[in-house]
């Protein structure tokens, strides 16, 4: 079995009006569900990251990409409440 793909929230959830992406992950509703989704396959994952990490620009990209791989590494978000 494949190894599963971490979700990319990075636990700063709040949509853009404009854009419909959110600001932490750039992803849309759409995608978050797909996300959820037990039968979204690992492909479409890794497409998805790509994808959104292609949204992102400066600031926002730096954030996701030291959140992200600290969730991978810790298993959770630098953001993530722990109380």
């Amino acid at each position: 079995m494949p190894d599963k793909i971490l979700s990319p929230c990075i636990s700063i959830c709040k949509t853009d009006p404009v854009t419909g992406y959110c600001y932490g992950c750039a992803r849309t509703e759409k995608e978050k569900n797909l996300w959820k989704d037990q039968n979204t396959s690992n492909e479409w994952k890794i497409n998805n990251l790509e994808i959104i990490t292609g949204r992102m620009k400066g600031w926002q990209l730096n954030t996701f990409i030291e959140s992200y791989d600290h969730k991978k590494r810790q298993g959770i978000s630098i953001f993530k409440k722990t109380n």
